[in-house]
């Protein structure tokens, strides 16, 4: 096998220990079956419950309130100290997005307030610990089965972000069956229509969708080409085939252009969506329990210790 040859080379010329079929690495917990390969961060969900003293917290079915929208300044600040909390809190749940694409939005609206915390942000932070304690194993399960096809869900919220009116981009990339990308983060620049903020997290999306091709390709893995990229807005699809650009989309040409020449290269075909099918919601606005839980079961998330934690 190629592998035992590698180990063999490694061990010769840097002398290493093999220990065998990984089973943790740096907090990130493996577990194998013919099914599949699941990843989770259960001891490090159960480490930030303790340490936050939340071990014993009730359960919450949404790592944010719908209704929830975090500005700065609203609240009353926190304390050095509390701050000081607040900041390693939000940090090792960044770190915790790892294998937790369902709390990417709130972590990516947390980290926002990094400087100047209020209380209102430490609720909203807390909000996610008991979230995370109703399903402190749940993590992203790769199938041995499915195709070699990368398809891609992007959406924006249009001047999402209260304080600067930049819109929030999301996307997640899947091959054949398993969740390899995912995306929450505010727009470097405001956008003056919803097409425009549509038009840039599809740009967005299709770097990434470029960047995942040239690894595969450098593996040498086949894949089934074009990529299948999802998008609800029919004004962004309609630009993307329109040959012409006007004065209403200048601003936004070397966008059209990198989404248009990639699909004209056979990288990426843009396929419409139903807005109450668009998987991307879940990276940029926080939404209702139902809606919540009807996403995260389609992006491939499971927790195998379900039994072990009360079903939860």
């Amino acid at each position: 096998m190629a592998i035992n040859r590698i180990t063999i080379f490694l061990d010769q010329t840097f002398k290493i220990k093999d220990l065998g079929i990984l089973k943790i690495f740096l907090g990130i917990e493996v577990a194998r079956s013919q099914q599949g390969i699941h990843l989770c961060q259960r001891k490090y969900v159960l480490d930030i419950l303790f340490d936050s003293g939340m071990l014993a917290c009730r359960l919450a079915s949404t790592p944010m309130d719908s209704s929830t929208h975090l500005q700065a300044g609203i609240g009353d600040p926190l304390s050095a100290e509390d701050s000081s909390s607040y900041r390693r809190l939000v940090g090792r749940l960044i770190y915790l997005t790892n294998t937790r694409p369902d709390i990417s939005y709130a972590v990516q609206q947390l980290s926002q307030f990094m400087a100047n915390p209020t209380t209102d942000h430490s609720k909203a932070a807390s909000r996610v610990l008991h979230y995370l304690k109703s399903s402190p194993g749940c993590g992203i399960f790769f199938p041995t089965t499915g195709s070699t096809r990368l398809q891609a869900f992007s959406d924006s919220d249009w001047a999402g972000c209260r304080d600067t009116r930049r819109s929030i981009t999301g996307f997640f990339i899947f091959l054949g069956n398993s969740l390899i990308s995912w995306h929450s983060k505010k727009q470097s620049t405001v956008s003056r229509s919803s097409s425009e903020a549509e038009y840039r997290a599809l740009a967005t999306t299709t770097c990434e969708l470029q960047w995942l091709t040239y690894l595969l390709q450098d593996f040498r893995i086949p894949f089934t080409q074009p990529a299948n990229l999802f998008c609800d807005n029919q004004s962004a699809i309609q630009i993307s085939s329109n040959q012409v650009f006007h004065k209403r989309t200048k601003h936004i040409e070397l966008d059209c252009y990198i989404v248009r020449e990639k699909s004209l290269n056979g990288l990426l075909k843009l396929l419409p969506v139903r807005s109450s099918m668009q998987l991307a919601d879940i990276f940029t606005k926080p939404l209702s329990p139902t809606q919540f839980k009807t996403l995260i079961s389609k992006l491939g998330m499971i927790n195998i210790y379900s039994q072990l934690e009360g079903g939860s």
